[in-house]
């Protein structure tokens, strides 16, 4: 049993849990593919472009979902056009003995901070916020997150530019398939 003044003691309660992988077949992942292409397609449409019914689409959609493959459906917004075009990444080191939990849970209710993430090495973790301006970041580390109660050192990283988007999931996904193909073919079976 972990020591409740541990300062790690208190990350099990804040992050998210492993989970197992989801055996995904080509047919899942052709259906991935195309809601990452656009997940606003309609079952009809995805059914016709698998070769399926559209009943069929529905229930591996519905089962992609309470497996959490698919964890949601959302826009991507363009944050820069919206008035928030620096994205900073924080380090941040905890005060030694402190518990990291409330410190995670402190820097997550800002608005700003889009993820946090528990690192290795010589800092303790990693976030990613979005801001106005200088000025708004100078309010924020000055008012909000140098007030935490177990923060002892900050390093801001502004960014200078960023690549053009890549369809990430389109890429991954097509390596999963190509894997799961030459997999087939070593086996000598179907995919």
């Amino acid at each position: 049993m972990a020591d409740a003044t541990a300062p790690l003691s208190g990350l099990v309660d804040v992050v998210a849990r492993p989970s197992r992988p989801v055996v995904l077949d080509a047919v899942d992942l052709d259906l991935l593919r195309l809601l990452a292409t656009d997940a606003r397609m309609s079952q009809r449409r995805l059914a016709r472009d698998l070769g399926m019914s559209p009943p069929a689409v529905g229930e591996r959609i519905a089962r992609l979902e309470r497996s959490g493959v698919i964890r949601s459906y959302s826009v991507d917004i363009g944050w820069a056009e919206a008035g928030y075009p620096v994205t900073v990444y924080l380090t941040i080191t905890a005060v030694q003995g402190h518990p990291q939990g409330p410190v995670i849970e402190a820097l997550r209710a800002l608005p700003e901070v889009t993820d946090i993430t528990v690192v290795t090495g010589a800092i303790d973790l990693l976030a990613r916020l979005l801001v106005r301006d200088h000025n708004h970041l100078r309010e924020l580390l000055l008012e909000r997150v140098w007030q935490i109660p177990g923060v002892q050192r900050t390093e801001t990283l502004l960014t200078l530019a960023e690549m053009q988007p890549k369809s990430f999931a389109t890429q991954l996904i097509d390596s999963m398939r190509s894997a799961l193909d030459s997999h087939a073919l070593q086996h000598g079976g179907a995919v």
